[in-house]
C-alpha cells in the first residue's frame, strides 16, 4: 500500500503556500517513497490566486494531490470579528477532513496527518484513527513559546488585554510583550476568537510532534526555552522539529523594478515592502513618502490601495493603484533619479537578493523575516497585525537584525520624521553597518543550516525516519 502525508493548511494563500513548500521538502528527501496530499476548504476565502497556484503545483509536482472539500458558509455575525468567523469556518470543515482522512486511509498508508495551527479540530480524529499527528508551525520558534504558554497567560487577568495598555507581559524564551500587542484574535476576551485561540494554543502539547519554520541559529534562546520545558509546565512539550528556512521561490516572471535595482550602488537602496495583506491609510502613505523624501536615500517602495476601512491594517490586493492621488504632489518627480515606486506587488525574494538592496523596512511578517535572513539584509521593524510585534522585539532585542520604528500606541502610526530617521539610521550610520555585519553573518548562517550536516537537515532526517518507522 502506497505511503502518502496529508497535510492540512488553514484557508488563505500563505497558509496553503507554506505547506505546499513543506510538502516540496519532504519530496525532496530521498530514502522514501512518501507522496504528499493536501486537504483544502472550500468557501469564500478561496480567490482567483488560490486556484492558479493550485493548478500550477500540480502540473510542476504530479507526487503533490489537492484534495478539496465541498463547499460551505457560514454566518456572518457582525458580533463577532473577522478572525472568530474565519476560526469558525475552518472547524465546519472537520467532517469533510474527517471523512477525507478515512477515504485517503481505503488505499494509502497515511504516515503521518499534519495540520495547521488554526485546524486544530482535527487533532482528535488523526489520534482517534491512529495516525501519528504533527503540527507545522509556520511561524518562528520565539511566537510558539509564547503560545505554549498562552493558558497560563490566560489566567493572569480577567480583562481584554486590549484593556492593559501599561500591562507588560513576561514568557520564558522571549523578550516582554505589552499585552495590547499580542495578536489580534486574543485582545477581546468577549469575542469568540480568543476562547478559540485557547483552544488552539492547548492542542500543541497533545500532538505528536511540531515542525518550526526556523533554523536553530536563528533563535537559540526561545529554541532553549521550549526544550527545557519551560514553556509548558503541565505537560511534557512534544518533540519539535526546525526544519526552516522554508522559503517560496517566488514568481519567475521579470519585474521592471530588478533591471531598476541592477543599475543602482552596492548595499544603496532600502526596500519598502509590507506584505500580501499589509495596507496603510492615505495620512500614512503621505508620512511614509515625505520621509523617505527627506531621507536623501535610494529606496524601492512598494504601494497599495488604503483598506476601505480606515481603521483597518489589511486589504486585498489591487494592480489598479492611483499614485498621483496618493503620494504627495510632485514626489514622483523629485525623487525620480533615487527612487522608485511599483503598484501592489514586487518579487520580494528576488528584491532581497540584488546587491543594491540595503535595507528593508518590513511588516515583521515570518515570511518575510526569514526571507531577509537568507538573503543577509538588515531591517527596519514596523509590525501591523498578528504576531508581528512579537517578531518584532525578537527581531530587535535578540536577534539584533532590525532597528525598531516608534508607532503610536493607539493606532501604529508612524510620522514622517519617525521614518527618516530610521532610514537615514540603517543605511547610513555605524549602527546600520553592525546590523548589516551581523546579518551578513545569519545569511550564512541560514545556508549552513540546509547543508549536509546543518541542523535542518538533521531535524529532518529524524523527522522522515519515523513516518517511515511508523
Amino acid at each position: 500500500m502506497q505511503e502518502t502525508i496529508v497535510l492540512y493548511p488553514s484557508p488563505g494563500l500563505g497558509h496553503v503556500v507554506s505547506m505546499v513548500e513543506l510538502g516540496k521538502l519532504i519530496l525532496q528527501q530521498r530514502n522514501h517513497q512518501f507522496s504528499i496530499t493536501i486537504l483544502l476548504t472550500t468557501g469564500f476565502w478561496d480567490t482567483p490566486s488560490i486556484i492558479s497556484y493550485i493548478k500550477s503545483v500540480s502540473q510542476a509536482y504530479p507526487s503533490i494531490s489537492f484534495r478539496r472539500f465541498p463547499s460551505i458558509s457560514v454566518s456572518m455575525d457582525q458580533k463577532c470579528s473577522g478572525a472568530a468567523i474565519y476560526f469558525q469556518f475552518v472547524r465546519l470543515h472537520a467532517p469533510n477532513a474527517l471523512l477525507s482522512l478515512q477515504e485517503i486511509s481505503k488505499d494509502h498508508k497515511i504516515s503521518a496527518f499534519v495540520i495547521d495551527l488554526f485546524c486544530t479540530s482535527s487533532l482528535s480524529m488523526g489520534k482517534d484513527l491512529k495516525i501519528p499527528t504533527f503540527y507545522f508551525y509556520a511561524s518562528g520558534a520565539s511566537s510558539l513559546a509564547a503560545f505554549l504558554q498562552f493558558s497560563k497567560l490566560d489566567e493572569q487577568t480577567t480583562e481584554s488585554f486590549r484593556d492593559l495598555p501599561d500591562t507588560v507581559f513576561h514568557f520564558h524564551g522571549l523578550p516582554p510583550l505589552k499585552a495590547i500587542h499580542m495578536p489580534d484574535p486574543t485582545l477581546d476576551r468577549e469575542d469568540p476568537a480568543y476562547r478559540d485561540f485557547i483552544y488552539f494554543c492547548s492542542g500543541l502539547a497533545q500532538s505528536d510532534g511540531i515542525i518550526v519554520n526556523t533554523f536553530e541559529e536563528l533563535e537559540p534562546i526561545s529554541i532553549k526555552a521550549i526544550a527545557d520545558g519551560l514553556c509548558l509546565v503541565d505537560a511534557p512539550t512534544p518533540p519539535t522539529y526546525y526544519i526552516g528556512p522554508l522559503i517560496a521561490a517566488g514568481s519567475k516572471a521579470e519585474h521592471e523594478c530588478l533591471s531598476w535595482l541592477e543599475k543602482q550602488p552596492c548595499k544603496s537602496v532600502v526596500f519598502l515592502c509590507f506584505g500580501s495583506r499589509g495596507s496603510f491609510s492615505r495620512v500614512q502613505i503621505m508620512e511614509i513618502a515625505k520621509g523617505l523624501e527627506r531621507s536623501g536615500q535610494r529606496f524601492l517602495w512598494v504601494v497599495k490601495n488604503p483598506p476601505r476601512d480606515e481603521k483597518a491594517k489589511q486589504t486585498d490586493e489591487s494592480p489598479t493603484v492611483d499614485l498621483d492621488s496618493l503620494l504627495p504632489e510632485g514626489f514622483l518627480e523629485r525623487t525620480k533619479d533615487r527612487g522608485l515606486v511599483v503598484k501592489s506587488f514586487a518579487p520580494q525574494v528576488a528584491v532581497l537578493n540584488k546587491d543594491s538592496v540595503g535595507g528593508f523596512v518590513t511588516h515583521c511578517g515570518w515570511n518575510s523575516i526569514l526571507e531577509a535572513a537568507v538573503a543577509g539584509v538588515p531591517m527596519i521593524a514596523w509590525p501591523l497585525y498578528a504576531e508581528q510585534h512579537l517578531n518584532r522585539n525578537i527581531l530587535v532585542q535578540d536577534m539584533k537584525m532590525a532597528i525598531p520604528v516608534e508607532q503610536r500606541q493607539e493606532d501604529g502610526f508612524v510620522s514622517g520624521t519617525e521614518l527618516e530617521k530610521r532610514v537615514t539610521e540603517l543605511m547610513d550610520s555605524d549602527i546600520g553597518m553592525e546590523l548589516r555585519e551581523r546579518s551578513w553573518k545569519m545569511r550564512e548562517k541560514a545556508l549552513a543550516a540546509w547543508g549536509p550536516s546543518g541542523s535542518s537537515t538533521k531535524a529532518l532526517t529524524k523527522l522522515i525516519d519515523l513516518w517511515k518507522r511508523g
